[in-house]
């Protein structure tokens, strides 16, 4: 090979791998581990803003959630969702945040949110352009995320859509490497809608993943957008996937969607929501404005005693035991052997519940984990009225306002001989 050859082809493999944007690495695989060992807790713009967000949004948001109390009730995280940046990368390929929105810059707004305690979380997208039509990561994901490790976030939401011929576990796996090699621990939530059924393959390359398609503020409703998709109540996200909570544990759990507390749902439904997404071990991520929040609004979303039963280190994701007549009775199994009961009303009328403890034995079978009432005694606490008191040796007697929920801690008091 002569000289003139060789500088030729050495000019076009420098070349190949400018043009590649980076995207050749040292191999590093799978997502950083240890980032979500509970349940991630915090505020997303989306549910409220869509793509009307800006710099004070996000200072304002940052505030209250120090002053109110929710950072003291574990929310820490604050993630900017579609629409903070230009609707072009500039002549670099860089995404480039939206000068107009956030004037000093996100490097500063992340120190700022930073500064207050709380994590900085941002969006994107699987496909060439995001939901909202800003520019998509497809090609540029080491890119991307080097850019991501800069600004200092935590948290990455990357979403499905303008994936026409994109196969999804490729396309989060090389986010997900993308990320560990950028080299800051960045809690990698997918945003798949379950089309792809993630939970059968994302547990090594994501913290979360979500299960169902986008929700709406309602009790058990299906929104259909003129553009031809829809949007679910929360009981209708619960029902469409009932057989996929062995998937779920500490580091690597369904997501059920952001929470539409504080949206316009009656308050007994904005209980029963968070009631379920606590049972179901989902991420907390409210989605209201918290400027404006009331005080009902702000005691679901802060009540300990429910989070508590989402952020239980065993990490298993509830289940329906029973239904009697417009109760159904759902259960959690929780550390030291107690289990979080709740009777939730489907009927939009009152209901009347008289339920013989001694009559019941819950078996999770996936866990063997046994609650055996006929035998066993266990202290009730109610986790909406804060009371504890009584056991399980009498009925649990109750009128159940619609919509509504009565939700219980029951921990061992004695075993049967």
């Amino acid at each position: 090979m002569t000289g003139k050859y060789f500088l030729a082809l050495l000019g076009i493999c420098v070349s190949v791998a400018v043009m590649g944007q980076g995207n050749t690495h040292k191999s590093e695989s799978g997502k950083y581990e240890g980032l979500a060992m509970t349940p991630s807790m915090g505020w997303n713009s989306w549910n409220t803003f869509e793509t009307k967000i800006d710099e004070q949004l996000v200072k304002q948001t940052a505030d209250i959630m120090v002053s109110s109390g929710m950072v003291a009730a574990g929310y820490n995280y604050i993630v900017l969702d579609d629409g903070w940046m230009t609707r072009e990368r500039d002549g670099d390929g860089n995404l480039v945040p939206d000068p107009e929105k956030f004037p000093n810059g996100m490097k500063a707004l992340v120190d700022y949110v930073h500064g207050k305690g709380l994590k900085f979380g941002l969006y994107n997208c699987a496909g060439t352009k995001t939901c909202a039509g800003y520019p998509g990561t497809r090609g540029y994901e080491y890119q991307d995320a080097r850019l991501y490790a800069s600004f200092g976030i935590d948290f990455l939401k990357f979403d499905w859509c303008n994936t026409e011929g994109i196969n999804a576990k490729e396309a989060f796996t090389t986010m997900s490497n993308a990320l560990k090699v950028a080299g800051r621990p960045i809690l990698f939530n997918i945003c798949e809608w379950g089309d792809n059924q993630p939970w059968n393959w994302a547990s090594p390359i994501g913290n979360s993943w979500r299960i169902s398609g986008d929700i709406y503020p309602c009790f058990d409703c299906e929104y259909k957008h003129p553009e031809n998709w829809s949007s679910w109540g929360f009981m209708k996200i619960i029902e469409m996937r009932k057989d996929i909570r062995q998937f779920s544990g500490p580091d690597h759990w369904n997501d059920f969607d952001m929470l539409e507390v504080g949206n316009g749902m009656t308050y007994a439904e904005d209980k029963s929501h968070f009631t379920m997404w606590a049972l179901m071990a989902s991420p907390l991520i409210t989605g209201n404005d918290l400027r404006v929040m009331t005080k009902e609004t702000l005691g679901i979303l802060t009540n300990k005693d429910i989070i508590s039963v989402n952020q239980d280190k065993l990490g298993i994701q509830g289940f329906k035991y029973a239904t009697e007549g417009s109760i159904e009775i759902w259960v959690k199994p929780l550390t030291d052997g107690s289990w979080a009961v709740t009777f939730l009303n489907r009927n939009e009328k009152t209901q009347s519940l008289n339920f013989d403890w001694k009559a019941h034995t819950i078996t999770d079978p996936i866990n063997k984990l046994t609650a055996d009432f006929k035998g066993d005694v266990y202290m009730i606490k109610d986790l909406w009225g804060g009371k504890t008191g009584g056991t399980t040796q009498k009925n649990l007697i109750a009128q159940i306002p619609g919509h509504d929920t009565v939700t219980l801690r029951l921990t061992p008091k004695s075993k049967g001989k």
